[in-house]
């Protein structure tokens, strides 16, 4: 229940200003407000702007946006509000869900020990710097503001419809608390709320990865710490930055625990009742098993799955999640048509339907959280930034009524007796529980566990106290999820050029990697003294797994083109300050002709950036003046052969 988002109301409230559709792209794709219609089903009202959404996404924005019918508790209050997100595959990478997990990553299998420390510039999630190629992203977010109003005199005894935020980016942290002023200021005022809102959003500067923003909306400032850019999922929009930002932190004792993606998640509150399962669900994330994860609401499914992928920071998940699945999706009948013999592609499902327990039969990990929720007269939005209203309660997010102390010999026996009747007793009574056959390396660490506070039945106490369970596990699997990743550190160990060495050539390459010489390297040294105390005998199993499973490519691959990158800049600097002359003369013919050509290079990265400050010309004719010499002591012959190209040319007559 960590507080990541606030508001701080002003004195004046400004008109609203223009919309300015370019700049609402950079954070939000569309607002919508669909309608469930007794006889057309879901029904776009609005949307906005217009025709930013193709068929196929207006479809599965429109089936994403309502509970299940199962999953409605009958509340006979007037009113009933909640809050929860979605994630689907926009068009064009819907096909993949059609093609067996081996084929959509690349048949890993055949090749998997081969040498990955080549050239990882060609990664797709680095091709746009500039941030702006919203239409490659391959997935959309849509976080939603559901209402059921129960009235007695409508057909079927009531009516709901949902207001919802489509984005390109899982700016949780943002767009719940924005919901929270839009969702009742649209069914105040009606569709003016879209544009009011729209026109806000248009005026906030770019969202940098990492940073706290403030984001003005009316007479109110959000204040949001947007996750870094190392535990943004791939996509055409992940923006490559600075090499630090994309850099794993560093977790001192009194620091407070970095933001990673989904920090704003309950993850305390949500995963309560199996508090000893978190190092099983942990393992599991991280070598990327595919996990169904059932909830009675929508809210609560999201909370779980959100807390999942959040539980291996800073490790990038690159599994492939939806917080809220629905058997509308598309995706849904290639995953109900695998066979028992089949494997399932890894991804982590959130559901409210029952029915997904027996479709989804042969898929090995199902884990059972949440609570039914009883009725009330005003139930809140599921957040925990928000005020509950009087006579609500918070639905999905909240802290369940359950003790910590159910560490017993009847809780193990439950345990056993949970195994033996699988998930489909969740068809009679809602459990927590996990059913899976898979053996943990990870020991539960029990001092962590009798760290946790009960809180008791004080709302207010409960939440303050949800912070400090919150942040207590968030550093230990942190330090956990650190620890277990600090093997590979000397694969991402940059070269900086040495006293007396030229640094007008290119860089050495970074150490080479192949798994199995990085097994037998780990399996002597061992894997250390934090992971010594919690780890059973077969650690090694485990990394074994992690290097086979779907995240640790992506990630390394990251981390190698961020260690690439570094090494770069800082052979770019001693360059600019180093005077060429005295290597010259050092230099063998082979040297020379890699120094003309990382010169020429250098030098058409300054002319591309269009940077025109008096620093980047002085630099720019540093670098002129540095090639026109090497250039001179070349042969005669490979001068007239560099002289064929008319670039090249003109660029040393300039010089």
């Amino acid at each position: 229940m960590s507080r990541s988002s606030s508001f701080s109301i002003k004195s004046d409230q400004p008109k609203p200003p223009v919309v300015d559709t370019e700049a609402l792209r950079r954070w939000i794709a569309a607002f919508c407000v669909i309608r469930f219609d007794l006889e057309q089903g879901q029904v776009i009202e609005e949307c906005y702007p217009p025709g930013c959404l193709n068929q196929d996404e207006e479809l599965e924005t429109a089936f994403s946006s309502f509970p299940d019918s199962v999953s409605q508790h009958h509340n006979r209050s007037s009113i009933h509000d909640c809050i929860f997100f979605f994630r689907f595959r926009r068009r064009g990478d819907v096909q993949q869900a059609n093609v067996p997990s081996r084929e959509i990553n690349g048949d890993k299998d055949k090749g998997r020990d081969r040498d990955v420390s080549g050239d990882s510039s060609n990664v797709e999630v680095f091709r746009m710097k500039n941030g702006r190629n919203y239409d490659g992203c391959r997935y959309l977010y849509g976080f939603v503001f559901n209402r059921q109003r129960h009235d007695e005199r409508l057909r079927r005894g009531g009516e709901q419809k949902s207001v919802v935020i489509l984005s390109h980016n899982p700016y949780s942290s943002v767009f719940r608390p924005l919901l929270q002023i839009m969702g009742p200021l649209f069914f105040d005022i009606g569709k003016k709320a879209l544009e009011h809102i729209a026109s806000y959003v248009s005026t906030w500067p770019a969202p940098i990865p990492g940073k706290l923003m403030e984001l003005p909306i009316g007479n109110a400032t959000l204040k949001a710490e947007l996750p870094p850019s190392y535990s943004l999922p791939l996509g055409g929009n992940t923006l490559l930055e600075d090499s630090g930002s994309l850099m794993i932190p560093s977790l001192a004792t009194n620091q407070s625990i970095p933001h990673g993606l989904f920090h704003d998640a309950d993850l305390f509150g949500i995963f309560r009742g199996i508090l000893l399962q978190l190092w099983v669900l942990w393992e599991l994330v991280l070598i990327g098993e595919p996990i169904l994860i059932f909830a009675p609401t929508p809210p609560q499914c999201c909370e779980a799955v959100a807390a999942l992928v959040s539980l291996v920071a800073p490790l990038l998940c690159s599994i492939d999640f939806r917080p809220y699945f629905t058997i509308h999706n598309p995706d849904f009948a290639h995953l109900n048509s695998l066979q028992d013999s089949d494997i399932f592609p890894p991804m982590i499902l959130g559901v409210t339907n029952l029915f997904f327990l027996k479709a989804l039969r042969n898929l090995p990990h199902v884990v059972s959280v949440g609570s039914p929720i009883a009725t009330s007269s005003r139930a809140s939005v599921a957040m925990r930034s928000s005020a509950v209203r009087a006579g609500g309660q918070s639905e999905g997010l909240g802290i369940q009524q359950l003790s910590l102390r159910r560490f017993s010999p009847s809780s193990l026996l439950n345990a056993v007796k949970l195994r033996r009747e699988g998930p489909l007793c969740l068809m009679t009574e809602h459990k927590e529980a996990i059913w899976t056959t898979y053996a943990a390396t990870t020991k539960p660490d029990t001092s962590i566990l009798n760290r946790l506070i009960d809180a008791g039945a004080s709302p207010r106490v409960e939440e303050s106290m949800s912070v400090v369970n919150n942040e207590i596990l968030r550093r230990h699997f942190l330090e956990l999820t650190t620890n277990f990743l600090s093997p590979f550190s000397p694969y991402f160990k940059i070269t900086t050029p040495s006293e007396g060495s030229s640094p007008f050539i290119d860089p050495p390459p970074l150490p080479p990697f192949t798994a199995e010489d990085f097994l037998s390297s780990l399996a002597d040294r061992g894997p250390g003294k934090f992971l010594s105390k919690r780890m059973r005998s077969n650690w090694l199993y485990l990394y074994r797994r992690f290097l086979k499973g779907n995240n640790f490519k992506p990630w390394f691959t990251r981390r190698r083109l961020v260690a690439e990158q570094e090494q770069h800049r800082f052979w770019k600097q001693a360059r600019l300050k180093a005077d060429i002359q005295p290597f010259l003369s050092k230099m063998s013919e082979i040297e020379v002709v890699d120094s003309f050509n990382a010169i020429e290079r250098h030098l058409g990265e300054l002319q591309q950036s269009g940077m025109n400050g008096e620093d980047s010309l002085k630099n720019r004719k540093k670098l002129q003046g540095d090639l026109k010499a090497v250039f001179d002591v070349l042969p005669k012959d490979m001068q007239q052969l560099l002289l064929m190209n008319p670039e090249r040319a003109a660029l040393l007559q300039v010089t």
